[in-house]
Formats: structure tokens, sequence, C-alpha cells
């Protein structure tokens, strides 16, 4: 299972991105978390098979309707992936 970690900046919070970005994930079948930043981005960390971390990352380019998305960074996950898709706190 491959992991990726998602910082997402622009118009992100406030917007229904993070439980949008839930639904798209567990839609895709990945597993992990969202969170808020206090910089005013979203993290978004997911493990799953390439092709859905690849879709969840061109719809992440998206957002829902009210986010516009500037860029996002993409890394390799940390850690191990936990069970389902859940929304953290922000950090």
């Amino acid at each position: 299972m491959t992991g990726r970690s998602l910082r997402i900046h622009g118009r992100v919070q406030g917007v229904f991105y993070r439980a949008w970005a839930r639904e798209t994930a567990i839609r895709l079948g990945v597993v992990g978390w969202v969170r808020n930043r206090s910089d005013g981005s979203v993290e978004l960390v997911a493990w799953g098979p390439e092709a859905a971390l690849d879709a969840l990352y061109r719809s992440c380019l998206e957002g829902p309707p009210a986010a516009h998305v500037g860029r996002i960074e993409v890394a390799a996950a940390q850690g191990d992936p936990p069970e389902g898709f859940r929304t953290l706190p922000t950090l």
C-alpha cells in the first residue's frame, strides 16, 4: 500500500474542503486523514493503490465548488496507515 502526503494551498478553509476530501477519499477506497493547518492550508495523508491516490490528487486540484486550490505539495506519507478515513483537529 502506497502513502502520500498532500499539503493543499489556496482558499481551502471554511469552504467544506475537509468534509469533501473525506467523502472523496472514502469513495475512492483510500484510508488516512485530513486536517486544517494554522497557516491556512489543508493537510491530507492517504494510503491506497496508486490509481486511487492519483485520482484523489486530481480531485484535490479541483476541490469542492467554493474552494480555489493554488497549489499542492506532494510527499511520501510517513507512518502506518490507519483504519478508515477521518478528520483530525487543526494543527
